[in-house]
């Protein structure tokens, strides 16, 4: 049996480079690896702009129909100025150019040896593993100070000491260490020497034993340790400081427990140690730690916390004090994307937002503002589109360019105050594209499988697209939790969607349940349920697509991902092998207990319970039905390269048929010419 497997992947691999070598093949293959250069026939794309300085003024660069050409614009009025080189636009208003720093110098970071007091009387450092001081000036022995003496090389105190601004307190975190673990990479081929090379990677995985830190408080005027009660913090994945209050009362910091259900910001009194909660979130499922954001306001008297306790993510305006929630000051069944920035003197939080009209597609970013206390919520950016923003530095105006995929994207000028666009930099012309035969990319829209949830995603045809033929579908997959990865911008040539189209293809891409930035509920999809990756949801909106076009062969359907989308990709062919027909795994993570700690305990919880077997293409191998490549670098050090090597042997001791290719010298980022040939033939082969 094994020899006849043997000798019938040596067949198909001769026969992969024989259907390859036909003149159609060939054709296909040269369109398709040479599709990046169509982007050259896009003229006037999306404005980046460089704003200059502290002034309004900006400069672009733009690819027209008779050239590149440079653009200076004043903010203020939209005046633009146009000249052919950048040195040749220096010359227009001199004086907002002389000024500005050409090449960006960066103030260098990281722990300091020794730490001066505000006050410049005492210098604090690490000598040990513990806690010194001695005044400034004396070095010698007699004038050091220890205020701790417990401090050993497994469980030491750091070296980034916080004074307090009255120089009368000091605060670090204690540290007890755990070993961590360590995975080894093989490079077979190295460049340096004939012989292989053991390279070895720390990576903690889920269930291993992490690092504990708890804050520290010390009295310099009593030369004393102040004693805190850190039990509630020791099970913990992380806790880390964020600094003093300006009137030296108190210390902050966040703790996020482990498994990810709880996240604490306490702080600390400067008198006595007790410790507040300012904000506590809990969660039967898990808190997403991830989207966090928080902005004390009025040296902590309020705090402005991002929470989805009402089951979507809003901004709430919380008691410094009491930690109880003031006022929650956005809200409706939309999210908060990002708070870009606050204007403290107006009591105002600038913020993009997603999912504001019924009318669009919900992962759309818009510019928004909102007081403080909750009133005066204005969309900045009202226009039907994925808008990317660029601020002066002042934050008064900003470039502002909105698109979608079938939108080519509109570059304009806007004030910050709400009172309109000052004048229309760009609008993007792809008439030579459309000349060609390009088609441009389709957003659609159909129900989940819950029968109400709108869900969303694109769909790529091929250039001279013919719709009284038949086409195999092919879904480009990627359903990692943190995020939603459906492309929301304009993007004319989408890479690997847009290539395997040419070859003959309809290629999906869709956002399902369990992917990030809808409501909370939309979210926890995934908990403790990796393996669903919203493939109820993608069978539908490709079922209803198809309805609609029926050049949609979905009884020939295949799915390619890369990391977390490998291991949906393969997943698709375990669990759902009566849709999907063939799959492209690249780099997957088959097993969430051989992946990275966070990403993994994040999403499946801690402790590792039975829930990671349920979702292991490991443990479920023996459920393959179709056709599967799967293909990995024995130096990724992203995913364990071992996680697709425990698939291998589970497949052969199932007794399964697969394709694998093992790439020597590379790592986690794969896609180069030759892995996309290995792409294009596996679904030529098995769904033409």
């Amino acid at each position: 049996m094994r020899l006849f497997c043997f000798i019938t992947l040596i067949s198909l691999s001769v026969g992969i480079r024989v259907a390859a070598q036909t003149v159609h093949d060939i054709i296909d293959y040269q369109r398709a690896d040479t599709l990046y250069k169509l982007a050259e026939k896009v003229y006037s794309p999306a404005v980046h702009p460089t704003w200059l300085g502290e002034s309004h003024y900006f400069w672009y660069k733009n690819r027209e129909r008779d050239g590149i050409f440079y653009y200076l614009v004043n903010g203020e009025t939209g005046e633009k100025k146009r000249t052919s080189t950048l040195d040749e636009l220096k010359k227009h208003v001199p004086e907002v150019w002389k000024n500005v720093q050409t090449d960006s110098k960066r103030n260098a970071t990281g722990n300091k040896a020794e730490v001066a007091s505000p006050n410049g009387k005492w210098m604090a450092y690490i000598k040990d593993n513990n806690v010194y001081i001695s005044p400034v000036g004396k070095k010698d022995q007699k004038e050091e100070i220890a205020l701790t003496l417990d401090g050993t090389p497994g469980c030491f105190y750091e070296s980034r000491l916080e004074w307090s601004p009255d120089s009368k307190k000091l605060a670090t975190l204690k540290t007890r260490q755990a070993d961590c673990r360590r995975i080894p990479l093989l490079e077979s081929r190295p460049q340096s020497q004939i012989q292989p090379i053991l390279q070895w990677r720390d990576y903690a995985k889920p269930g291993d034993v992490l690092p504990v830190s708890v804050p520290t408080l010390f009295d310099v005027e009593q030369k004393k340790q102040i004693t805190l009660d850190t039990r509630l913090y020791e099970n913990q994945f992380s806790l880390f400081l964020t600094g003093w209050r300006q009137d030296s009362r108190a210390f902050t910091f966040e703790f996020n427990q482990r498994g990810h259900q709880r996240y604490i910001v306490g702080e600390v009194n400067a008198a006595d140690g007790k410790i507040t909660h300012l904000a506590d979130e809990q969660s039967d499922t898990f808190v997403s730690y991830i989207d966090n954001y928080r902005y004390d306001l009025n040296d902590g008297e309020e705090i402005l916390w991002m929470s989805e306790r009402d089951g979507w993510r809003h901004l709430y305006l919380m008691d410094g004090k009491t930690g109880g929630v003031k006022k929650q000051v956005t809200k409706g069944q939309w999210v908060v994307r990002k708070v870009t920035h606050i204007d403290t003197a107006q009591q105002k939080v600038y913020f993009m937002a997603s999912g504001l009209y019924k009318r669009e597609d919900p992962y759309n970013l818009h510019f928004c503002v909102v007081n403080t206390d909750g009133t005066g919520f204005y969309d900045l950016t009202p226009e039907n589109g994925n808008h990317r923003i660029t601020l002066s530095k002042d934050k008064q105006y900003f470039v502002d360019v909105y698109s979608r995929p079938d939108l080519p994207p509109v570059s304009v000028l806007r004030r910050v105050d709400g009172k309109g666009i000052i004048a229309t930099l760009e609008k993007c012309d792809v008439s030579e594209l459309l000349a060609l035969g390009w088609k441009m990319p389709e957003v659609f829209c159909a129900k989940g499988r819950d029968g109400k949830t709108d869900i969303w995603g694109t769909i790529y045809r091929p250039f001279h697209f013919d719709s009284s033929r038949s086409y195999p579908v092919i879904e480009n997959i990627y359903a990692g939790p943190h995020d939603s990865h459906v492309g929301k911008d304009f993007n004319p040539i989408a890479w690997s969607s847009s290539s395997l189209a040419e070859l003959g293809y309809i290629v999906v891409c869709i956002d399902g349940m369990g992917t990030n930035n809808r409501s909370k509920k939309f979210h926890d999809v995934c908990w403790k349920n990796l393996k669903d990756a919203g493939f109820p949801d993608r069978i539908k909106w490709i079922q209803a697509a198809s309805r609609k076009y029926k050049y949609m062969d979905t009884k020939r359907v295949g799915i390619y991902g890369w990391s977390a989308g490998g291991q949906n990709a393969m997943a698709a062919l375990l669990f759902h092998n009566d849709f999907y027909k063939a799959a492209v795994s690249f780099c997957g993570c088959h097993d969430n207990r051989m992946d990275k700690v966070w990403w993994n305990e994040l999403w499946m919880g801690y402790p590792v319970d039975e829930s990671y077997s349920r979702s292991s293409n490991v443990d479920n191998a023996h459920l393959l039905k179709g056709d599967l490549l799967l293909i990995n670098g024995e130096l990724d050090d992203n995913v364990d390269p071992a996680s697709t090597l425990q698939v291998v042997d589970a497949l052969i001791k199932a007794d399964k048929m697969f394709e694998q290719l093992y790439i020597p010298g590379k790592g986690h980022s794969l896609g180069g010419e030759y892995e996309l040939h290995r792409l294009y033939d596996f679904f030529n082969r098995k769904l033409k």
